[in-house]
């Protein structure tokens, strides 16, 4: 009876690891994704930094608690909802968004908790917007942390957080 418990936990587990390990992957891409479509023509700064919003939203309660449930809530980064096709042409860029999604994706967390936050190039922001290209009206409302390459990177007022 002990044996086919330890069996079934096994299997249990390693069921377990490989749902993780789907759901890791599909967040990793998501990252990507929204690095090359919001950032892939700014400064390596600016990718991290777009990452490290994405990334400060998922760990915000007023946000999903994914990676893809945040960059794929309606209507929150143009790319999802422009009508055009997600799949990444510029395949240099879409390899550097790769590779920035993968080390936020595992390293950002760590390095938030160990610095304070200090390594956050956005200062806690969860918004941003490419002036260039929108003036969104919520900007008014909300508090300015960063300026990296075309975008304002922004935070809730000190009132309202969000």
């Amino acid at each position: 009876m002990r044996v086919k418990s330890l069996i079934a936990l096994s299997l249990l587990l390693t069921a377990s690891n490989a749902v993780l390990a789907d759901s890791s992957e599909r967040d990793l891409k998501c990252l990507a994704l929204n690095v090359y479509h919001e950032a892939r023509g700014e400064p390596l700064e600016g990718q991290l930094a777009v990452a490290m919003v994405t990334m400060n939203r998922v760990y915000s309660k007023s946000y999903p608690d994914t990676v893809c449930g945040v960059v794929w809530q309606r209507r929150q980064f143009s790319w999802t909802h422009d009508g055009r096709s997600d799949r990444p042409r510029d395949q240099q860029s879409w390899k550097v968004a790769k590779q920035i999604s993968e080390y936020v994706y595992n390293k950002y967390d760590k390095h938030r908790d160990l610095s304070g936050g200090a390594l956050d190039l956005t200062k806690g922001a969860l918004h941003y917007y490419a002036p260039k290209h929108a003036n969104p009206n919520w900007a008014n409302y909300k508090e300015v942390t960063s300026k990296i390459g075309g975008h304002i990177f922004l935070k809730g007022r000190k009132n309202n957080r969000s």
